[in-house]
């Protein structure tokens, strides 16, 4: 008999011979109760999204996506989850995400959109990014390079981001005349924002990338400065959100990075991280 990894639902990202216990979605710390004849557990964490920006002129960046870890760990009493970063109509460098951790499993969360609007936020990795640069080297150890690793994306400059396990956010358009496209988020398994454009002319914000589970939000589009606003990207959890008028995209849930706004819109938050539990 003949399968394949790409459509066989035998395969799935479950540790084999476990079974998922407990489920943590909520930004926080909270109390984790473990069986007692339980003496390690096998945690996936996942960082919160960063924010998009916002500009008062023409276009920001979308937000970077929340780092990955998965492993075995020893047995901790609390868990907690990071907070997707809060998007605003303030024009500046945007929020990052917060990490996620349970016992010595951690990651980072994406990187908000940084002041410069023609960049998007990087992907998290072991630590939050800073704003283009991206986070340490994953827990599981995959290297980090230059500008991105196999694991961390780093965010978009005049082009699409580096795709990775955690992408970067989308650049903006800072140009405020004619027909104008915005980049979308990097393709992963968690996704960064799409970033935004704000023109007189026809403006078209980058869609959110979309990851193996889920799609990114679309961007906006139509003529003025009322458009332009960069969709959410897709997190391990959830979708993305579309983006509503010169306005940003919230980011999945699961890390999702936030979209970007446009003259003086309110960029999208990122999506809040998740652990999952599994022995």
């Amino acid at each position: 008999m003949t399968t394949t990894i790409y459509n066989n639902s035998s395969f799935s990202d479950s540790p084999y011979g476990l079974k998922l216990q407990q489920t943590f979605s909520s930004a926080g710390t909270f109390s984790v109760t473990i069986p007692t004849n339980i003496l390690r557990v096998y945690a996936v964490v996942i960082g919160g999204g960063g924010a998009g920006a916002t500009a008062t002129t023409g276009g920001a960046g979308g937000g970077g996506a929340g780092g990955y870890s998965a492993g075995w760990t020893y047995i901790s009493n609390t868990v907690t989850v990071g907070a997707g970063g809060a998007g605003t109509s303030t024009a500046g460098a945007a929020n990052n995400g917060g990490q996620s951790i349970y016992g010595m499993v951690f990651a980072g969360g994406g990187s908000g959109a940084p002041t410069l609007v023609t960049q998007g936020g990087a992907g998290g990795g072991a630590t939050t990014p800073s704003q283009t640069t991206i986070g340490t080297t994953a827990y599981t150890g995959a290297p980090a390079a230059g500008g991105s690793s196999s694991y961390a994306g780093s965010g978009g400059s005049f082009n699409t981001p580096a795709g990775a396990v955690s992408s970067g956010g989308g650049a903006g358009v800072a140009t405020a005349t004619g027909t104008q496209t915005a980049f979308a988020g990097g393709r992963g398994l968690i996704c960064g924002g799409g970033g935004a454009v704000g023109t007189a002319g026809v403006g078209t914000g980058g869609a959110g990338g979309t990851g193996d589970f889920y799609a990114g939000g679309n961007g906006s589009t139509g003529t003025g400065i009322t458009f332009g606003g960069g969709g959410g990207g897709a997190g391990y959890t959830g979708a993305g959100a579309g983006a509503s008028a010169n306005n940003g995209g919230n980011g999945g849930s699961g890390g999702g990075g936030g979209g970007g706004a446009s003259t003086n819109g309110t960029a999208g938050n990122g999506g809040n991280g998740v652990v999952y539990l599994y022995y």
